[in-house]
């Protein structure tokens, strides 16, 4: 075992997966491809005055929040000015209600149809692609003229008419596509930031 503990070799076989599915997003193109032209269409979209809403469950409903303060705050250019950027997954009163009102499968749907305008995009998050919540939203977008964006991983059932834009990670563990849902948004948060900001 040269040496190294059981504990040791767990986190080596980790990081080497977590770095073949970011190989992958590289040598399959299309994820990547689709990250390029999403970031061009959020830089447009800002630049027309418009917002990006995203929402998400769980570890990605942190991600949506995560995003969302990288483009209101900074990602690495200081002294930037704000881009509009709304996590659907904050305010508790709301998703509470909703939930408590109607139907947890509504909670960023209501909103979508609260605060989205024509020229937004929402942007869904959602590993397995089956969220009955984030689907419903991305549905609500669409019939009110959002532009839509999914970021999910393989084996997603998601159908081609619920989102514009679908970012597809090619793994099927939860937590490697979790990882690579936020390398890329990384990438997508500085190319628009260097896009408008620079």
């Amino acid at each position: 075992m040269s040496g190294k503990s059981l504990t040791w070799h767990r986190i080596a076989k980790h990081l080497t997966l977590s770095a073949d599915v970011g190989n992958r997003l590289i040598t399959q193109h299309e994820p990547a491809n689709t990250a390029a032209r999403l970031a061009d269409v959020l830089a447009t979209i800002i630049k027309g005055g418009s917002k990006i809403l995203l929402f998400g469950n769980g570890g990605s409903a942190a991600d949506a929040q995560h995003v969302a303060a990288e483009f209101v705050g900074r990602y690495k250019l200081g002294g930037r000015r704000p881009l509009p950027a709304i996590a659907l997954t904050t305010d508790t009163s709301v998703l509470t209600a909703i939930s408590n009102d109607f139907d947890y499968d509504e909670i960023f749907s209501r909103q979508i149809y609260a605060l989205g305008n024509t020229g937004d995009i929402a942007v869904g998050i959602s590993c397995s692609g089956a969220s009955p919540n984030v689907i419903n939203a991305l549905r609500t977008a669409r019939s009110f003229g959002l532009k839509t964006a999914m970021f999910t991983g393989k084996g997603s059932n998601l159908e081609p008419f619920d989102a514009d834009y679908v970012i597809n990670v090619p793994s099927t563990d939860t937590a490697l596509i979790q990882q690579a849902h936020i390398t890329l948004w990384h990438a997508i948060v500085d190319a628009v930031e260097n896009s408008l900001c620079e």
